[in-house]
């Protein structure tokens, strides 16, 4: 039997709660169910995260830490061993010591070194209404939980599963919190600023806080003020971090990366929600299962501290709160209900703006959806589709990292280095990585954190634990069993994304020239900027609340900041762009043929017989699907739906593979690409470049020196460098009759300019 499951990885839709009050889901003057938070707005605190979780089982009998967390600051006079309480089993009181941390809000009962808790029992926490936040409010009414232990010991050290900024990033925002997310449940006190630090640079502390996030085992730094730019920091979490058995990391865990010379201002967005069924819909067709956690994929890493009932609500119907727990883990927000939803019924998911990205910026406005429910439960355990590298591969590159497609929809708490490991297949020895967890594709990941041994061939076994503490979908089915995947190495390495470095927070960069926005529906979720001066920006206004010489038909939005030499908010006066050029540049020559030779022919049967022969003819990419790699043109320009038939896509297919690069290369010095229908004419069905089976926006790159024109109502993807003009869309119009063009990526130029005209700039998330 395993130790318990931390987190909320076990949900049991069909629990039964020990208290009768409780049972009943009985409310004290509107007031939500005792049992964790409510959906909906309430003037009490609630306690937003427990842990062992609610129903847990296999609780480790030495498990020492029972933790509560909540949704705003507490009166820790009102924490004591009298309102926090254990029964194990009920009746039998399990005295202990309550603390309460104010970083993360969070309430803590110790208990005695000695004995561990009893085997096979169900064990009962109380938080009742002695608990009270700084104003004096108490709990609406008593919060219990439960959770029953197993028969042993938990004696298996906890791991770091991953952690931003990610090892090596470079153009870190200098307000950037650092985060470390745990394999299991940790003892909230052992997470200081004495066993979690930075020092940027090397050998020079930065003063802060750490706070520890229940909802998702996270440790946050918050440095006290902004860091130093460009400066190589060290952050490092030791061996004093302990989980809630008391077992400490194996060894110090430290990683690096690099600051850039802006501040991010990037207000965060819901990029996709895990709920289905048609918005006013009660037919329950295509509904979400009635014991469905629901999800919210966000555009960028979150502060799971602000991520609580409080600011992720579920009402229904109508408008009653539905009570539950949210959680947060790679980029997702779940919220799990207590129980069972009703069967063929609208409900109302709510984020509000106290949702904060991990640098503090606030969604810009209230997240609101609707969706209906199923008739019945989902039971169905999920399922491995498919892995890359496949089972029994061979030839497999030292640098690979491991994936695994599920068949649905999978609890992202679930997922991480206790449930998915790698080891050499000889001897077993165990192979250190970080996993994530894509929700939008269900695929989860294994990187691991140095190059695999590929001379001599090796060969290697990753594995996914399945059962009752293994991976589960979001209606707490398991995996039926392990699912294990060999492969072996060679000496080869496959093709990485070249290092943006400052250039990547940019959405749009006009080089040492102009960036001209035309028309009112342009938006560009990220900055912007030019080598230049803020004269050379046009139409535009940012979120610091610049503006650049708007009109009434010209007037677009930057959900950032705009960076020039003369007008750079919250960066260091002309360092920023200066910056930003000189690593596009970089990566702009590190994409190119003379430094990534050996691209392949797309019209080339012999060079690449997956992609679809001479199609509309060479340097024409409309109606194929490629597999990762490099592309060479051998036009030296391409084109994309430019031909008859028009309408045809080019489609990137990783083959369930997350971190596969896709780079077309034009040729050196004069090459452009052409996108879809220019022209005043809108075509009526506008090209798209589509991504599948785990394909990133993030890992698809275009050396254009000659430049790149996006037809109008094209999605382009991926990021765009140039030596020359980049134009996205050239039919104005205003709302509603405008045509959106969108692009996933960045538009760069290095030297000319950078034209939208109702463009919807989507930069990619590290």
């Amino acid at each position: 039997m395993k130790k318990f499951e931390s987190g909320f990885k076990q949900v049991m839709w069909s629990s039964v709660f020990l208290l009768s009050a409780v049972l009943a889901g009985c409310e004290d003057d509107g007031g939500p169910s005792s049992i964790l938070g409510s959906g909906g707005v309430s003037t009490a605190p609630t306690v937003t995260a427990v842990s062992p979780a609610n129903n847990a089982t296999d609780v480790a009998v030495n498990t020492k830490i029972i933790t509560a967390s909540f949704s705003r600051a507490m009166n820790a006079a009102t924490l004591t061993a009298t309102s926090f309480t254990l029964a194990c089993p009920t009746g039998a009181a399990v005295t202990g010591v309550v603390s309460y941390l104010a970083a993360g809000n969070v309430a803590t009962l110790t208990l005695p070194t000695a004995p561990n808790l009893p085997p096979g029992v169900i064990c009962t926490a109380t938080l009742n209404t002695a608990v009270k936040d700084t104003a004096g409010v108490p709990l609406t009414s008593n919060v219990v939980w439960n959770f029953t232990t197993g028969v042993t010991a938990d004696g298996t050290v906890p791991s770091i599963t991953s952690i931003l900024p990610a090892p090596g990033a470079t153009g870190t925002a200098r307000n950037a919190r650092v985060i470390a997310r745990f394999s299991e449940a940790m003892d909230p006190a052992t997470l200081t600023t004495a066993t979690f630090t930075l020092a940027c640079p090397v050998g020079t502390a930065i003063t802060g806080t750490v706070a520890y996030a229940v909802n998702g085992n996270i440790a946050i730094f918050t440095p006290a003020s902004a860091l130093p730019a460009s400066v190589v920091c060290t952050a490092t979490v030791t061996t004093g971090a302990k989980d809630a058995a008391g077992n400490a990391l194996t060894s110090d865990f430290g990683w690096t990366f690099t600051t850039g010379t802006t501040t991010d201002t990037t207000a965060p967005t819901v990029t996709a929600t895990g709920a289905y069924g048609t918005s006013g819909s009660t037919s329950g067709a295509g509904g979400l299962p009635i014991n469905r956690a629901s999800t919210a994929v966000f555009s960028e890493a979150m502060d799971p501290l602000t991520l609580t009932t409080a600011s992720f609500t579920l009402t229904g119907p109508g408008t009653a709160p539905v009570a539950g727990t949210v959680s947060y883990a790679n980029n997702t927000a779940t919220f799990r209900p207590t129980s069972n939803l009703a069967a063929n019924t609208l409900y109302t998911s709510t984020i509000t703006v106290a949702a904060k990205d991990a640098a503090g910026n606030s969604l810009a406005s209230n997240y609101v959806w609707t969706w209906a429910t199923a008739a019945t439960a989902d039971v169905a355990a999920p399922t491995v589709a498919s892995s890359s590298p496949a089972d029994v591969a061979v030839g497999v590159c030292i640098n690979k990292t491991i994936n695994a497609t599920f068949s649905e929809a999978m609890d992202p708490l679930t997922i991480d280095t206790g449930t998915f490991t790698l080891v050499v297949t000889a001897g077993g020895a165990a192979v250190t990585g970080v996993v994530a967890y894509d929700t939008l594709t269900n695929i989860a990941t294994f990187n691991p954190t140095a190059n695999l041994t590929g001379t001599p061939a090796t060969n290697y076994t990753a594995t996914i634990k399945g059962g009752t503490s293994g991976v589960k979908d979001l209606a707490g089915n398991a995996l039926a069993g392990d699912n294990a995947i060999t492969f072996t190495t060679n000496a080869s390495t496959c093709a990485t994304a070249p290092v943006l470095g400052a250039a990547a927070p940019f959405g749009g960069f006009g080089g040492n020239a102009t960036l001209t926005n035309d028309g009112l529906n342009t938006v560009i979720n990220g900055d912007v900027g030019v080598n230049a001066s803020s004269t050379t920006i046009t139409g535009l206004r940012d979120a610091g609340g610049n503006v650049y010489t708007v009109t009434p038909n010209n007037n677009g939005l930057v959900n950032g900041l705009v960076y020039t030499l003369t007008a750079p908010p919250g960066s260091i006066a002309g360092a920023t762009v200066t910056q930003t050029r000189s690593d596009a540049l970089d990566a702009f020559n590190a994409i190119s043929p003379a430094n990534l030779p050996g691209g392949l022919d797309v019209s080339s049967l012999a060079q690449c017989p997956s992609c679809g022969g001479a199609g509309q003819g060479p340097g024409q990419l409309a109606g194929r699907t490629l597999p990762p790699g490099v592309y060479l043109s051998t036009t030296g320009t391409y084109g994309i739906g430019i031909t008859v038939p028009t309408a045809d896509n080019l489609t990137l297919d990783a083959g369930g593979d997350a971190n596969a690069v896709w780079v077309f290369q034009t040729a050196a010095g004069t090459g452009t690409l052409t996108v879809g229908v220019t022209g005043p004419a809108t075509p009526a069905t506008p090209i798209r470049v589509l991504l599948v089976n785990g394909a990133q926006a993030k890992n698809v790159f275009w050396y254009v020196p000659g430049g790149a024109t996006i037809g109008t109502g094209a999605t382009m993807t991926g990021t765009l460098l140039a030596d020359a003009s980049i134009t996205l869309s050239t039919t104005g119009g205003s709302p509603p009759t405008a045509v959106l063009t969108t692009l996933n990526g960045r538009a760069i130029a290095l030297t000319a300019g950078v034209t939208m005209t109702n463009t919807v700039v989507n930069v990619p998330a590290p």
